[in-house]
């Protein structure tokens, strides 16, 4: 699978443990960064990371700030995308299989290093369900990304 990876300042320290489990488990992985604590602003980010999901350059992408939030508001303002903060590991399966979340949002400060290894096992492994009723919600989802 081709993801995409992207962190803030706040969330550069989780980052590369990140990067390292994508990468042990054989996925294709693009980290664009940040690569230092120097402050940077989470929808410059954010942007880069979304936009290979929108142009179909990824098939997901995982963002990490100090709580996740903002990344995730960031992210949902981006037509096509589909994001959720997951701090537990059903959330981060759920988000997938009812939503079709394809951008998930750790907050670094909220979650530790093996915590977010079960939360990126959990959304990846997870699959949008075949039931017509979720189907249904993420079309209407879709429309809505239209009426913008």
């Amino acid at each position: 699978m081709k993801i995409t990876v992207g962190a803030d300042h706040a969330g550069f320290p989780l980052k590369a443990t990140v990067v390292e489990h994508l990468k042990s488990l054989g996925h294709e992985v693009t980290d664009f960064g940040t690569f230092s604590e120097e402050p940077i602003d989470f929808p410059v980010i954010t942007r880069k990371v979304c936009t290979t999901v929108t142009e179909h350059q990824a098939d997901k992408a995982l963002l990490i700030c100090g709580t996740g939030v903002g990344a995730s508001i960031a992210a949902n303002k981006m037509k096509g995308i589909r994001s959720a903060v997951c701090h537990d590991v059903y959330s981060a399966h759920q988000c997938v299989e009812h939503d079709n979340v394809n951008v998930m949002v750790l907050g670094a400060q909220i979650v530790g290093y093996k915590l977010a290894i079960d939360l990126i096992d959990s959304f990846l492994q997870a699959e949008f369900s075949t039931d017509p009723a979720f189907r249904r919600r993420v079309e209407m989802l879709a429309e809505m990304d239209n009426d913008r």
